[in-house]
């Protein structure tokens, strides 16, 4: 998955979820944040961020801010929307005959449905922003939309579906994603019951460039 337009800031402050303020060539600019996530160990003042322009007429703010260098070095991807572009593009490779983004089931929308044959799957994808001492940690902020879309993925399993639950890892040198229990100790309870009930955790480690997320070889769990 690649960006164009790509530019480089200084950030300076996010004075609500939705905007942030940067310094790019000299002047303060106001920028649209692609997380609605605290991201508070990233979003630092003085943190190299990257943005970039889409050009869509009627937008209040110009550019989008969609990855930022760690204090530790490391380049995150926070963009919330890049997981699902960059997971699409990867089932694209695995041979499914089918794969339909944004699939009814249940009271859920679920990320996508595929098929295989006679085979039916269902993937929910989380995007993982969060990384302490090399673990990735989900969620950033509580979410009571993630913790209804793992109940439906074991009622999926339930109905013969395969399931998964895959947590794409927008920064190098992570592989492995736990629940933020701190944070929302019943997602974590959710994932527990998940796995007990035979649906997948997959992890997907990438590299992430300015301009660009790839995807590495997954991890089951």
């Amino acid at each position: 998955m690649r960006y164009g337009n790509v530019t480089k800031a200084i950030f300076l402050r996010r004075p609500n979820r939705f905007v942030a303020e940067v310094e790019l060539d000299g002047r303060i600019e106001t920028v649209h944040v692609k997380n609605t996530g605290r991201c508070k160990e990233l979003l630092l003042p003085g943190a190299e961020v990257w943005l970039t322009a889409p050009g869509t007429p009627g937008r209040k703010t110009k550019y989008d801010l969609v990855a930022v260098r760690k204090s530790t070095g490391v380049l995150f991807n926070i963009d919330s929307q890049a997981p699902n572009k960059v997971m699409k593009e990867w089932l694209e490779t695995q041979d499914y005959s089918k794969v339909i983004p944004e699939y009814t089931f249940g009271d859920s929308r679920i990320d996508f449905y595929m098929e295989r044959g006679e085979e039916q799957y269902l993937m929910e994808v989380k995007g993982c922003t969060l990384e302490v001492d090399g673990i990735g940690y989900f969620p950033d902020a509580p979410t009571e939309r993630g913790v209804k879309h793992i109940r439906e993925l074991i009622h999926a399993k339930e109905a013969g579906y395969h399931a998964a639950l895959a947590f794409v890892i927008q920064m190098d040198g992570v592989k492995e994603v736990r629940p933020n229990i701190e944070m929302h100790p019943e997602f974590g309870e959710a994932m527990e019951e998940a796995a007990a009930a035979g649906v997948e955790i997959l992890f997907f480690p990438c590299h992430v460039e300015p301009e660009e997320l790839v995807i590495r070889e997954p991890k089951i769990c």
